[in-house]
């Protein structure tokens, strides 16, 4: 075979192996964005890379599959719940000790789930591998604490970051929280409209000194526009609903 011959062959197979390394790429490019999203675009940024954006999704894939990440078990799952309805109650009293309190209680579960809590960079990192939905509504509420414990945070922003709080904590309970995605909204986490979430993700989130219409009251109905059946069903709907504590002097 002659010389000629041989380098064109070399030639050949260095051209292919660059196509498959490139479709490879690709490939590996549309699967990161989709599984990733929003926060792929915001690590590009950030990296000034796509490549270094995409080895570092990998590497967190990666590090969250020698992670063990467990459910929790059926008697975890009620008593964090119970212990969430609490600091529900005690928001309306101490806005700023629930809001405190909702952060550790999440950072419990993210432990007894299996995720390392040290690391504030590293559980971002971690949660957006399973967590994705609710990332930006943690980011949210870390954001709205910070600017609460320096004395900074509005009684509104303390309300939101509850409600952000909640959004990853229902996650990791195994439950679909239903919250829109703060990054998707203009403006400050807390300019957002209360009349744009569902109802579900503000009950029992009323500030002590906001009118309950901000957490979904219903507009009152004379009860002689209702039949019987209507009136039955409004009765045990208000049974539910609940009622507003006055802040203490």
């Amino acid at each position: 075979m002659s010389a000629t011959a041989v380098v064109a062959i070399i030639v050949a197979v260095m051209v292919v192996a660059a196509l498959l390394a490139g479709l490879m790429m690709a490939r590996r490019r549309r699967r990161l964005r989709r599984r990733f999203g929003r926060e792929y675009d915001r690590l590009v940024d950030q990296r000034d890379s796509r490549l270094r954006a995409e080895t570092e999704l990998t590497q967190r894939e990666r590090r969250v599959r020698r992670l063990h990440i467990r459910p929790l078990t059926d008697e975890s799952r009620a008593r964090y719940s119970v212990q969430w309805a609490g600091l529900q109650e005690q928001f309306v009293d101490r806005p700023a000790d629930a809001v405190f309190a909702s952060q550790v209680l999440v950072t419990a579960v993210m432990k007894e789930r299996g995720y390392p809590t040290v690391d504030r960079d590293q559980v971002l990192a971690d949660l957006s591998v399973n967590h994705l939905s609710t990332l930006e509504h943690y980011r949210a509420a870390e954001q709205i604490s910070e600017s609460g414990a320096a004395g900074s945070a509005s009684t509104e922003d303390l309300r939101q970051a509850m409600i952000h709080y909640r959004a990853l904590f229902l996650e990791l309970l195994g439950e679909r929280p239903n919250v829109p995605d703060p990054a998707a909204a203009s403006g400050p986490v807390s300019d957002a409209k209360a009349d744009q979430r569902p109802v579900e993700c503000l009950d029992d989130l009323v500030s002590p000194d906001e009118p309950v219409a901000a957490a979904g009251k219903r507009e009152p109905v004379a009860a002689a526009d209702l039949t019987p059946e209507e009136a039955d069903a409004a009765e045990a709907a208000d049974a539910d609903i609940p009622k507003q504590r006055m802040p203490r002097s």
